[in-house]
């Protein structure tokens, strides 16, 4: 029986030398690895209460719209400057090889709303965190980030202290 990450595939000096990216398009590309990948999320989140998915740019939204599906939630994209198209927060950080801003719709996020973020990749922890501080701005609380992937070496829980962190698969980063 294959496992998660069987499916994910390694792209070596991606997007820089140096970096061995971790390719999800393996999961999305066979029907069986989308399936146990999203099986084994929905299983993660049975008992955690949340109101509202948040899918970060652009690999958590792949996941994040089926998740919030399944729980029969709304689905809020948070993506890169300039992207949306109301008004928005936003919120620049560093990346693990640059820097990034996010943005995120003024109204897509009720004060008191419990929120579950996703994404593809937990690194160094600077999207996820840019995440939690626009949610927070607009009066939402994060109960839990999920993640496919998290890089071990690269420390990203650290950066994330005080949430709730869970990851499906887990490598050493570099």
């Amino acid at each position: 029986m294959k496992r998660i990450e069987d499916y994910i595939i390694s792209v070596p000096d991606f997007p820089k030398p140096g970096i061995l990216f971790r390719d999800v398009t393996g999961i999305l590309g066979d029907a069986d690895g989308l399936r146990l990948t999203l099986n084994a999320f929905y299983k993660m989140l049975e008992n955690v209460d949340f109101d509202v998915v948040v899918g970060l740019e652009a690999r958590g939204f792949l996941f994040g719209v089926s998740i919030a599906e399944h729980f029969h939630k709304p689905f809020v994209p948070e993506r890169k400057k300039g992207k949306l198209p109301r008004e928005t927060v936003s919120v620049e950080y560093d990346l693990e090889y640059g820097k990034a801003c996010m943005e995120i719709h003024k109204d897509s996020i009720k004060p008191g709303a419990r929120v579950l973020v996703v994404d593809d990749l937990l690194a160094t922890g600077g999207t996820a965190k840019a995440a939690a501080t626009l949610i927070e701005k607009l009066g939402g609380k994060v109960e839990f980030f999920a993640f496919v992937i998290e890089l071990l070496d690269l420390h990203g829980r650290e950066a994330l202290k005080g949430y709730r962190v869970e990851s499906l698969t887990k490598f050493p980063g570099h």
